[in-house]
């Protein structure tokens, strides 16, 4: 597949929380905080497990976004 803009810090993706509306702030890759292994697993192998069906066919990279204020999680979907 692609690349992630994000992982590879080529780009900066700025999102607002739904239940706040503050800004959430990027905490990673959403298969890093599966187990102490899944980090180093190879990411499309991950992306067949991580529970969400289109994220490898499209090309989608799941990443984790906290807010600051409300301590809500959100995963966003980064093209690859």
């Amino acid at each position: 597949m692609g690349i992630c803009p994000v992982c590879n810090g080529l780009e900066e993706k700025y999102f607002t929380c739904s239940t706040c509306g503050s800004e959430l702030e990027e905490a990673g890759r959403l298969m890093d905080f599966f187990d102490d292994y899944s980090a180093y697993m190879p990411i499309d192998l991950m992306k067949l497990e991580d529970g969400y069906p289109e994220d490898y066919a499209k090309g989608l990279c799941p990443h984790l976004y906290k807010c600051p204020t409300c301590y809500s999680d959100v995963v966003q979907f980064i093209q690859e």
